[in-house]
């Protein structure tokens, strides 16, 4: 029994050791991110316009913030908001997989040849001021050093707790798994694959792996192994996190599972070979191999620090040769993707947010691209819901009549959820910690909304007006059906402009065009409303029709008016900015 504990103490340890990590991992790159988020966003979308800019980009971004799974989220966003294309982002994904060689460079030097262990205390006792500064920017630089110190004392605790070369019973467990040829090497890219999936981090497994190589419990060449499952792993973990996505980010996640699985398919072919080259380099430059086995554990411990640094090699030396050889073939990869996912028709009349999930909350930065494009999404909703309107003047057929119509009320129904959603969502992340400006945006998110739904409102209501107009027999002059129609196209270019401000950066997004546009609703308004006065003095139709016409202009006119509610929103967070 006491076996027993003292092996599930063990265990619990390693666990915790591997979690310390990760925190300060994840600390350390949520930090980055609101101090480049924005940057970032915009290096993504003006540098994506080829493979080979997208492959440089996207080894920028991720090495800036230390977060493959972060670009790849940016990116998706991107494609879905047509910026940038599903070619253009297969680029983008092979250089985050250069960038995330980095981080194994950084361990491997500073964790392993350079213990920063001793410095991590110090280093968190000179950032937690920072940690408690009110400017955002300096709190955010603060919570990074506090996460890249919490990550070396993870990484310490890591390598006191895996197993040493002087665990006989251990490494006898293993020398069962590494005398079987091929079949040894296939294991342990499924070990990796696995433990990928499970731990849901390519660094932190990385980091596990680094330290079970330099403790002696792995082989160089098992370990090698390890990483190409690694690659595997964090596609499939990107692809079980698209699994609910849109169509978009399905075919992302396809394409970069295409890419790695070729890649380590190939890899293995020529696996052999591609070490001894590699340990032939560490020879000429350190004088040691580390494909030798049976060290003595003095050997051993000598060339120890090698081991991660020619696992770091291996690392990046693989996706740098993978990218070289496969972004050629980035229009044929999107394309299988496109193939792999067809698109089966968007459904518009079914409740499903596309960019975001409510029991998701991504770190600020990210949950913000996020939701900004849910509501570019909401207002594309908005103005087919108005198209309804102007397919209901025209219609005559009683079937197709009312299944408009019913439609109307179904996305009625559909925004008040959205509206829902995406409130609880901006209010998730609200909770968290954000810097004033991401606070800024979740207030003017908020507001637009509640704007955005209230449009919906006022379409129903439309609908319901035009409803009765029609079970009432009454007949519209032709000056009356041409007066809606104009107002109909005066909200149409004020929708076209609430899109166009919707696209922009709150913080550089012109309204005027939108104040002008909704200047001349009114005006429209004011005078259907004159001329409306006159014509029932006039008798030119029955007061009944009048009703029906002043409701109908009104209603349009008050579209307008939550429309430019959207714009100005935009306008109040300029102001505080």
């Amino acid at each position: 029994m006491s076996n027993f504990f003292q092996i599930l103490g063990q265990i619990l340890t390693l666990v915790g050791s591997l979690g310390l990590f990760l925190y300060g991992m994840k600390l350390m790159s949520e930090a980055l991110q609101k101090v480049a988020g924005s940057k970032m966003r915009q290096i993504l979308a003006a540098m994506t316009s080829n493979p080979l800019k997208g492959a440089f980009t996207g080894f920028l971004v991720t090495t800036t913030i230390q977060s493959s799974s972060a670009t790849t989220v940016m990116i998706v966003s991107f494609v879905n908001a047509g910026l940038i294309s599903l070619v253009a982002s297969v680029g983008v994904i092979m250089g985050a997989n250069i960038g995330t060689t980095v981080t194994a460079w950084l361990i491997a030097i500073l964790g392993f040849k350079v213990s920063l262990s001793f410095l991590s205390l110090p280093l968190i006792g000179i950032s937690f001021p920072l940690f408690f500064s009110k400017n955002s920017t300096r709190k955010s630089w603060g919570e990074f050093i506090i996460g890249f110190a919490i990550l070396f004392i993870g990484l310490q605790f890591l390598k006191e707790n895996v197993p040493g070369i002087d665990n006989a019973e251990t490494l006898g467990f293993l020398a069962n798994l590494t005398d079987m040829g091929f079949i040894s090497t296939l294991i342990f890219v499924m070990v990796g694959t696995i433990l990928t999936v499970i731990i849901q981090s390519s660094s932190a497994t990385m980091a596990l792996t680094l330290v079970m190589c330099y403790n002696g419990l792995i082989t160089f060449e098992m370990a090698a192994a390890m990483v190409l499952g690694e690659n595997i792993g964090t596609t499939i973990t990107a692809n079980i996190a698209a699994y609910v996505a849109n169509v978009s980010a399905k075919r992302a996640a396809r394409a970069h599972l295409i890419f790695n699985i070729f890649g380590v398919v190939w890899m293995l072919i020529v696996f052999h070979p591609f070490l001894r080259g590699i340990d032939w380099f560490l020879q000429e430059r350190h004088g040691a191999s580390l494909l030798t086995t049976n060290l003595s554990v003095t050997d051993f411990d000598s060339i120890k620090w090698l081991y991660p640094i020619g696992l770091a090699v291996f690392h990046t030396s693989f996706n740098i040769i993978n990218t070289a050889a496969l972004l050629g073939f980035a229009p044929f990869i999107a394309k299988v993707a496109t193939r792999m996912v067809p698109d089966k028709g968007e459904d518009d009349e079914e409740f499903r947010l596309q960019f975001i999930s409510s029991s998701l909350v991504s770190t600020s930065e990210i949950a913000l691209v996020q939701a900004r494009q849910e509501i570019a999404g909401f207002a594309v909703r908005l103005e087919k819901m108005f198209g309804f309107i102007k397919k209901l003047s025209t219609e005559e057929h009683s079937k197709k009549y009312y299944k408009t119509l019913a439609k109307i009320e179904k996305y009625e129904d559909i925004t008040d959820n959205m509206e829902v959603e995406i409130a609880n969502y901006l209010t998730k992340v609200s909770e968290g910690e954000i810097s004033h400006e991401s606070s800024k945006k979740i207030r003017v998110m908020l507001k637009m909304i509640d704007d955005m739904e209230s449009v919906a409102d006022a379409i129903y209501q439309l609908s319901l007006v035009f409803d009765n107009y029609k079970k009432s027999k009454s007949q519209f002059t032709d000056y009356q059906i041409g007066a809606l129609n104009e107002m109909y196209e005066l909200v149409d270019k004020a929708f076209a402009e609430m899109h166009h401000n919707l696209d922009q950066d709150y913080g550089t997004a012109d309204t005027s065009e939108a104040t002008e546009i909704e200047k001349k609703i009114n005006k429209k308004r004011n005078m259907l409303r004159k001329q409306h006065v006159e014509d029932l003095k006039e008798k030119k139709y029955k007061h009944k029709t009048g009703t029906f016409y002043s409701d109908m202009f009104s209603i349009t006119e008050k579209i307008g008016d939550y429309i430019i509610n959207v714009s100005e929103a935009i306008e109040e967070y300029q102001e505080n900015d």
